[in-house]
């Protein structure tokens, strides 16, 4: 994570949540390389996206990477950038890898309000309720389901304040809503692409089914680790900074 001093109130960021899918299964030396192309990924989307070092405050979850990004850095850039780059990014990495090499990822785009504590992990609601997101059955599901290497959700309010808009590069009409409970009630988001089929059988139904149906495929999630960070209960907030064993 980079150096920056510590604000002493909540900020405003983007948050972007990146994550690997079935990282665990793999030995040793095919994590070793699916963290440096995960790190390549990020690293030339934000660069194209106009996000420098100065922007970023990088947390690595051993599977999955962090990124709390300046509210001055334009949403829309870095949502069409998502869109275009990665994408293309992962069909390089993965033309070229063995079957075993190849890397496919969940990425979640959410905003909010987050407080940096003293050991430069982020604290605050917005950001649990993003992990939830990343960590949650339909995100997981889509990427089962998808043909493509990876699967996008980004949150209500990004959907909210960029997406419906239909701004170039963002085609409003590839964003299909969903519905999964959580721990604090129903999470609604916007998932990219083709609906997962128990979700799309669940938003035809309605929001309760959609509630229900999230309910029985995830059971009781979000009691343990989010990528090696154990959630503390704050005074309302979620503290991500007591580092557990990785998956």
């Amino acid at each position: 994570m980079t150096t920056n001093p510590r604000p002493a109130h909540p900020l405003p960021y983007s948050m972007l949540l990146v994550d690997t899918e079935r990282f665990s299964e793999r030995d040793d030396v095919q994590q070793d390389y699916l963290r440096r192309m995960l790190y390549r990924v990020v690293d030339r989307t934000l660069l194209a996206a106009g996000v420098d070092q100065h922007l970023r405050r990088r947390a690595d979850r051993g599977d999955a990477i962090t990124e709390l990004i300046d509210s001055s850095a334009p949403l829309t850039t870095l949502l069409s950038t998502l869109l275009s780059t990665v994408p293309a990014e992962l069909r390089s990495v993965n033309r070229l890898a063995a079957d075993s090499a190849q890397i496919r990822l969940r990425v979640v785009l959410a905003t909010g309000f987050v407080l940096i504590d003293e050991h430069g992990e982020g604290v605050g609601s917005d950001l649990n309720q993003a992990y939830r997101l990343l960590d949650g059955a339909p995100l997981r599901t889509a990427l089962q389901e998808s043909a493509d290497d990876y699967a996008l959700c980004v949150s209500e309010a990004v959907y909210a304040g960029i997406v419906r808009h239909d701004h170039t590069g963002i085609p409003a009409d590839r964003f299909h809503q969903i519905t999964m409970e959580s721990k604090n009630g129903p999470l609604s988001a916007w998932l990219h692409g083709i609906l997962p089929a128990d979700s799309a059988r669940a938003t035809a139904a309605g929001p309760a089914a959609s509630v229900a149906s999230s309910a029985t495929r995830t059971g009781l999630e979000f009691r343990g680790t989010n990528h090696g960070v154990v959630a503390n209960d704050v005074q309302g907030g979620i503290t991500f900074g007591d580092r557990g064993g990785r998956p």
